[in-house]
C-alpha cells in the first residue's frame, strides 16, 4: 500500500497513524514524500518505508526545494511515484491532500490501482483564507490558486475510488458535490485511547492561567484575536500566559504583532515549531486551557484539527471560536467553552469564565471521557479498515 504525502516525512500526526494502522493490519507501506531536506531517498520506519523525492543537487537545495512543490501535475511526483509502484506493486494508493490527487489518479490508472483521496481538509477553502488575509506569496499566484483548486477538486472527485473524511462536515459538503455516501468514510484526527487513560483532568490552584495554541502560526486561524485577548486580560489585571506552538508563514508577523501589543515573554512564548510530537504534547499537557481561535469560515467549518482531541486527552479544557465542527464537539461532551470567532470581547469573556480550577477539572474529565468512550483512533481504526477492504473488493 502506499501513501502519498505532500511534504516532507517525518512527521505528520495523520500520515503515521493511518500508515502505522495499515502496516500492522498486513500491509506493507510505502510512504511517498517531499524532500526538501535532502534527507537518504528511502527510510525504513515502523509505519513503513518512506521514499522521498530524489534530490536534484546540480540546482542547489533551496531551489530544488521550489521545485518539488506538489502543484497538482507535476512530472516529478508522477514519476517518482510511479516508480515505487512498479517496485513495490502495492494494492492501493492513499493520497493526501489534493495537490497530489491528480498525480495519484494518473498513475494509478496507469497501473490499475484503485486511488483512496485522504482529504484532511478543504484545500480550496483553505487557499481562500490566505488570499483574504492578503498571505499569498509569489509562487502562490500560479500553483496555490484557489479557483484553480476548485476545479482540481471537482475533476478529482468523481474519479478516484473512495474519499476519507476528517469530520461530518466534510462529508455533508462533498455529498453536495456529487459523491455518494457509500464512497464516502469519516476516519477523524483523534488520538490513540491509551493517550486519555494516562492523563488526568487539571485541579491545580495557580495565579497564572496558562494558555496553549499548538499548529500553524496563519492569520487566516483567528490567532491575531487571540493575542488582541491576551493583551486586553492582562491589561485590566489577569495573569494569563499563552504558550504557542507551531511554525508558519505568518510566525515572524504575529510575533511582531505580540511586541506592537505589549505582550513580552511574561505573557506570551513562540516555541516555533518543535519536530518532537511528545514534546509538543508535553507542553500541552503543562496547560490550563487549551485554545482554537479559528475563523468561522469556509475551511474551519469543514475540518478539525488533531489539537481539539490533543486537548481533550490531555485533561484541558478546549476554549474554541464557533467554528461548527469544534464548537459542536465541544458542546456535545461538555468539555469547554465556545467564543464568537474573531470576536476579541467575547474570547476575553470566555477565558474569564475558565478562571475556576473547579471549573476546568470537571470540562477536562469530561474531555478525556469522550475520547475514552468514543472519539478515539481505535473506532477510526475499524472505519479506516472496512473502507479499505470495501474498496478493494470493488476495484
Amino acid at each position: 500500500m502506499i501513501y502519498l504525502w505532500d511534504a516532507d516525512y517525518p512527521w505528520d500526526v495523520r500520515t503515521e497513524k493511518i500508515c502505522r494502522t495499515l502496516n500492522d493490519s498486513g500491509f506493507a507501506m510505502h510512504i511517498v514524500a517531499r524532500n526538501r531536506r535532502w534527507d537518504v531517498a528511502e527510510e525504513a520506519l515502523p509505519e513503513g518505508t518512506v521514499h522521498r523525492l530524489r534530490p536534484w543537487r546540480w540546482v542547489g537545495q533551496r531551489f530544488d526545494g521550489v521545485l518539488q512543490f506538489p502543484a497538482f501535475l507535476i512530472p516529478r511526483w508522477a514519476h517518482r511515484l510511479g516508480t515505487v509502484v512498479a517496485k513495490t506493486a502495492p494494492a492501493a494508493i492513499v493520497v493526501r491532500d489534493l495537490p497530489l490527487c491528480p498525480v495519484a489518479i494518473g498513475v494509478g490508472r496507469r497501473h490499475h490501482l484503485p486511488v483512496i483521496f485522504d482529504m484532511a481538509e478543504n484545500y480550496p477553502a483553505l487557499l481562500r483564507d490566505v488570499w483574504d488575509t492578503g498571505r499569498q506569496q509569489g509562487l502562490d499566484w500560479l500553483v496555490r490558486n484557489p479557483n484553480a483548486a476548485v476545479a482540481v477538486e471537482r475533476y478529482c472527485l468523481p474519479r478516484v475510488d473512495h474519499v476519507l473524511v476528517v469530520v461530518e462536515e466534510s462529508k455533508a459538503r462533498i455529498q453536495e458535490l456529487g459523491v455518494p455516501s457509500d464512497r464516502i468514510t469519516l476516519v477523524s484526527n483523534t488520538p490513540p485511547r491509551s493517550r486519555a487513560q494516562a492523563s488526568r483532568p487539571h485541579d491545580k490552584e495557580s495565579p497564572r492561567l496558562v494558555l496553549v495554541y499548538m499548529g500553524l502560526m496563519e492569520l487566516a486561524r483567528g490567532l491575531d484575536t487571540l493575542l488582541h485577548a491576551i493583551a486586553r486580560l492582562n491589561e485590566q489585571g489577569s495573569n494569563v500566559f499563552l504558550q504557542m506552538i507551531g511554525g508558519g508563514r505568518d510566525l515572524g508577523l504575529l510575533q511582531e504583532r505580540a511586541q506592537i501589543l505589549g505582550l513580552g515573554e511574561s505573557q506570551v512564548r513562540f516555541h516555533g515549531y518543535i519536530p518532537s510530537h511528545a514534546d509538543a504534547l508535553e507542553i500541552v499537557g503543562g496547560a490550563d486551557v487549551g485554545v482554537i481561535p479559528h475563523l468561522a469560515n469556509d475551511w474551519a467549518n469543514t475540518t478539525i484539527p488533531n489539537k481539539l482531541f490533543d486537548y481533550m486527552a490531555a485533561g484541558i479544557p478546549v476554549l474554541t471560536s464557533d467554528s461548527k465542527p469544534c464548537s459542536r464537539i465541544v458542546r456535545q461532551t461538555g468539555c469547554g467553552v465556545v467564543f464568537r470567532a474573531a470576536d476579541v470581547d467575547s474570547l476575553v469573556e470566555a477565558v474569564r469564565r475558565l478562571a475556576s480550577p473547579k471549573d476546568r477539572k470537571r470540562l477536562g474529565a469530561a474531555g478525556i471521557s469522550a475520547v475514552l468512550e468514543a472519539l478515539n483512533w481505535e473506532a477510526d481504526t475499524s472505519r479506516l479498515r472496512n473502507a479499505l477492504e470495501a474498496t478493494l473488493k470493488r476495484g
